[in-house]
């Protein structure tokens, strides 16, 4: 009897919210042309001026005359708007205007560099260079100072360690968290004073600087060659005139 009752009431479910057995995802597309289905929407012209309240026969008729879409842009309205536009073209535009947006789109990166307490100068030349380039990209810099047996009874080695990384650096960025120990290391955050986007914007003038510049040497490149060439040309001239001369006489 409990059976009985639980599967009418998956059944009286099941024919309130039949959506849910279509397996069809609910699109994010706008209705245009034939998909609409409403008696009347409020037109809005291929320029943007306002043509009224129309039959949806009429609005379909106008969008086959200019040889656009009718798209639905505001379902919610009532009637509902919609404008005379080329959807396909709408689209791609759309398309390239989200990938630009993400292109510009500034991630916070936190990158890492360890180093040990006694660490050989050349190999601390080599980490300060790597958190220099982290930093003139716009990224933090999480530095780790990494203790080993008795080093860990001498936290002040690491202390002193990124305090002169931190005053070496000082020029490109800032201490945003101070030294603390954790465990066995000793850690520390850079951040960078320029924000991520600006970084971004140096990089990218700076790459079309250097590709003018090989553009412009290779165009120096050719013209020289072609001058070399003119020059070159005259002087042979004289020589076929002269190898000419003798078998005229």
């Amino acid at each position: 009897m409990v059976g009985l009752v639980e599967n009418r009431r998956y059944g009286a479910v099941r024919q309130a919210v039949p959506w849910c057995y279509l397996g069809g995802s609910i699109s994010a597309e706008p209705r245009i042309n034939d998909r609409i289905r409403v008696p009347e929407v409020r037109l809005v012209g291929p320029s943007g001026e306002q043509v009224g309240i129309v039959p949806l026969a009429k609005a379909l008729e106008l969008a086959q005359e200019y040889d656009l879409d009718l798209v639905e842009v505001a379902a919610t309205a009532r009637p509902p708007v919609c404008k005379l536009m080329d959807y396909g073209k709408f689209k791609y535009e759309s398309a390239m205007k989200a990938r630009e947006a993400r292109k510009n789109q500034a991630h916070t990166v936190i990158k890492e560099m360890k180093l040990r307490p006694k660490i050989d100068p050349h190999d601390y030349d080599t980490k300060k260079g790597h958190v220099v380039r982290f930093l003139k990209q716009g990224d933090k810099v999480k530095i780790t100072i990494m203790f080993r047996g008795r080093e860990q009874s001498r936290p002040e080695l690491g202390f002193r360690l990124l305090q002169r990384l931190a005053s070496d650096v000082e020029e490109l960025g800032f201490i945003e968290s101070n030294p603390k120990q954790d465990g066995r290391n000793m850690i520390m955050v850079l951040g960078p004073h320029k924000k991520k986007t600006e970084a971004m914007a140096e990089a990218r003038e700076a790459q079309a600087a250097r590709k003018a510049e090989r553009q412009g040497t290779t165009q120096d490149a050719e013209s020289e060659g072609e001058s070399q060439e003119q020059a070159e040309a005259p002087a042979e001239a004289p020589a076929e005139a002269s190898a000419e001369t003798p078998s005229e006489a």
